[in-house]
């Protein structure tokens, strides 16, 4: 199976591609849309600041070409950004668009509320565990690193949440597309399980 990770400029690639290769997969570093159009999924993975990384993405042509993903079918994972990117709108230093493949907004933790950013390990509370990517798996812990989480607009898009002085968002989903607002590759064996099942109950299934 052929996986791309988007490269523009603002991914954790090396960490994410490893994973991914661990669990015997072929792994493209793609920045152009003719490799993530070769590839079986798409994993688009992020750090930093989300107006940075949509200006990057736009400046590229990548804002597109990942939409189109989505239009053609493709499996696409957005990973801690990534995810976050997937949403209509944040307000990281600013207002800016998203990608707009899923409805919602990207928010900060309240101020004086919480330790931000929130950083560890949380464990996971699954919301639709008949979910594809859910399948045969169990609540446990994963590490998180944010200071913004996702408010989805349809609470059919939450597949699963973890708790940090109230409800977050950790793992989202509609059709072909999915995002984890931790690290999968950094999360143990839940991580890597979750990861290994976007790659085989997601991706391989659309293969079949």
């Amino acid at each position: 199976m052929k996986v791309a990770i988007v490269d523009y400029g603002m991914g954790n690639l090396h960490s994410v591609g490893k994973a991914v290769e661990r669990l015997g997969h072929q792994v493209i570093v793609a920045a152009s849309q003719a490799e993530i159009e070769a590839a079986d999924g798409v994993i688009l993975p992020g750090v930093g600041a989300f107006g940075d990384a949509m200006k990057q993405l736009s400046q590229t042509g990548l804002d597109k070409v990942l939409q189109d993903v989505v239009t053609r079918g493709q499996p696409l994972l957005g990973i801690c950004l990534g995810m976050q990117l997937l949403f209509d709108e944040s307000v990281e230093h600013g207002n800016y668009q998203g990608l707009g493949i899923l409805p919602g907004k990207v928010v900060r933790f309240v101020e004086g509320e919480l330790k931000i950013p929130h950083m560890g390990w949380n464990k996971l509370q699954f919301k639709a565990e008949n979910d594809a990517l859910l399948a045969g798996l169990e609540e446990g812990y994963v590490y998180f690193v944010h200071s913004y989480h996702v408010l989805p607009t349809d609470r059919a898009d939450l597949l699963a949440v973890t708790d940090y002085g109230h409800e977050v968002t950790a793992i989202v989903g509609r059709g072909n597309v999915y995002g984890m607002q931790f690290h999968p590759e950094k999360s143990s064996e839940l991580g890597m399980a979750l990861l290994e099942s976007f790659l085989n109950n997601v991706v391989g299934k659309k293969q079949a």
